[in-house]
């Protein structure tokens, strides 16, 4: 965390970043995705314009959110968004006052004496398709095609009683979201080149049996392909294994994944403001229909199709619902 709150502690120029926090990120980004790239001569170099490439673009993106909104009681009927987003002041107190992570900050010695907590509130947004109930015309109408907008697995990140340490946070998370991201690309690689590499020593086993059973100048018996096409296969199979390269060559290649990562930060986690015409009800509708609140959001989004409704929050503690421990609650059990 010290690496991140100074390379997002305020005051640096984008793109220019003092050297020792350079170096810092990027051993975090090898200790985060292959720690063996360090054997490699000139990572650091490799990686250099990556690394700060993709802090440039996490900046950028953190300080895109909008300020975070009071999550109060009083506040969810007045902001259509809280209202979209949690059915009531009730069900949203509720669902913040059972967040692990805000209990966790709250129990700590820093967030016990808290006043407020800011937080970033990530929700999955779901549309299903209904049959309701709507008011055509002057008639009402029964089994009409809708779309019902909900929102589901409400969930907090780094509440912080300070809003800057926890954009610093935000930040920070982002960096190392997008370390995960290569993470996964290498993984998947190894995965691949394995399979390949079973699939290449299995038809290799055909051939040789084929060509042990003569079937080379016969015809083949049925369920048996023929010499031709396993070494078509053979040959595809290798080709693949070739673009994947040796093994001797896999440092390279997942110091490459982890460069073109960083490097196209910006097509890997990104977000994109969305527009929703939503009633009460959470009832899609026309811009122009009377009942329809006009709801922006911001949608984070990344390159393996994963989306998060992002809404910053700033928390009263004292407006939760107190949590009961389990022991209390089995002891009135027992009662």
């Amino acid at each position: 965390m010290k690496l991140f709150q100074s390379i997002f502690g305020g005051g640096e120029t984008r793109g220019r970043y003092p050297e020792s926090l350079i170096d810092l990120a990027t051993e975090r980004a090898v200790d985060g995705t292959d720690s063996r790239l360090r054997l490699l001569p000139g990572y650091r170099k490799r990686l250099r314009k990556p690394i700060v490439q993709a802090i440039d673009h996490v900046v950028a993106l953190v300080d895109a959110i909008h300020e975070p909104l009071s999550a109060r009681a009083r506040d969810h009927g007045a902001d259509p968004r809280l209202a979209a987003v949690f059915s009531s002041a009730g069900d949203m107190l509720d669902l913040l006052g059972r967040d692990s992570a805000l209990s966790e900050f709250l129990a700590s010695a820093e967030g016990r004496d808290a006043g407020q907590v800011s937080a970033l509130l990530l929700a999955e947004r779901v549309e299903r398709n209904i049959l309701g109930m709507d008011l055509v015309g002057d008639q009402v109408r029964r089994d009409v095609p809708q779309v019902a907008v909900s929102f589901t697995a409400h969930r907090l990140l780094d509440p912080n009683a300070s809003e800057a340490e926890s954009r610093r946070q935000w930040k920070r998370r982002a960096f190392d979201h997008l370390l995960t991201l290569a993470l996964t690309r290498i993984a998947e690689a190894r995965v691949e080149r394995a399979d390949l590499t079973r699939q290449r020593d299995l038809l290799r086993r055909k051939l040789a049996a084929l060509e042990r059973g003569g079937w080379s100048f016969e015809q083949t018996e049925a369920g048996h392909p023929d010499p031709a096409t396993l070494v078509a296969e053979l040959d595809a199979i290798s080709a693949q294994l070739d673009a994947l390269g040796a093994d001797h060559e896999v440092l390279h290649i997942h110091l490459r994944i982890v460069a073109e990562v960083l490097a196209e930060a910006e097509r890997q986690l990104w977000s994109e403001p969305i527009t929703l015409f939503l009633d009460p009800m959470n009832i899609q509708r026309d811009e122009r229909d009377p009942s329809a609140r006009r709801i922006e959001l911001l949608e984070l989004r990344n390159a393996r199709d994963r989306r998060a409704i992002l809404l910053p929050l700033t928390i009263v503690p004292a407006e939760l619902p107190e949590r009961e421990d389990f022991v209390t609650a089995a002891e009135r059990y027992l009662q």
